[in-house]
């Protein structure tokens, strides 16, 4: 990476302070500020309360920005302006809980509105392009059970598609695993997945 890197941090934990994968993302942020050259934004998608994507909101991207109404252009503002920040990064972390086998339905509402053809992919014969270049995302997944490399992690291969879509194909991920099996499970779990967040971050 250069020697300037902007990270952006999008958080999604309905626990709060709690939340497991908010503790790896505190430690990805405490790691990350002791590099030079290193800046961050974070984005918590559940203080943000973005509701699910509506017909409404949808409609108003189909309309030219010179001829939407005033709620019209309120709508559409949700969309442009987190488009614009991930445009705007050059690493995106996603810290994932794992609920019922998905993301966080607030964290899906967001994909909803950076995953946007004519913005960041286009329709081609071929099927779907990304159009955000240069840029690579690293997962932080917190779960309660062990589930990576299993076919019931249908989470994953969910958050790589659609990365994938925008253009995103470099993904790497860290998971603590284990959490709600007992205490020294959890304890190793967080152990070794903080050493790699140390370890994404030196090379960041």
């Amino acid at each position: 990476m250069s020697d300037s890197t902007r990270v952006l941090v999008v958080t999604s934990s309905i626990l709060g302070t709690h939340g497991q994968s908010l503790g790896l993302a505190q430690s990805f942020q405490r790691a990350a500020e002791q590099r030079e050259g290193v800046s961050l934004t974070l984005r918590d998608v559940v203080a943000d309360d973005l509701p699910h994507l509506g017909l409404e909101e949808l409609s108003s991207w189909q309309v030219p920005e010179e001829e939407r109404s005033a709620a019209q252009r309120e709508l559409a503002a949700r969309s442009d302006d987190l488009i614009s920040e991930v445009l705007d990064h050059d690493v995106i972390v996603l810290a994932v809980p794992m609920y019922n086998l998905g993301i966080p339905s607030q964290l899906k509402a967001w994909f909803d509105r950076v995953l946007r053809a004519g913005r960041t992919f286009r329709y081609t014969e071929n099927g779907p392009v990304g159009l955000v270049e240069g840029k690579r995302a690293i997962l932080l997944g917190a779960r309660g059970g062990k589930y990576a490399g299993t076919p019931m992690d249908s989470q994953t291969p969910h958050i790589s598609h659609m990365l994938g879509l925008m253009g995103i194909s470099q993904l790497d991920s860290v998971f603590a695993e284990g959490l709600n099996m007992g205490d020294d499970a959890k304890e190793a779990a967080l152990t070794e997945a903080h050493q790699q967040i140390e370890t994404l971050v030196k090379a960041l």
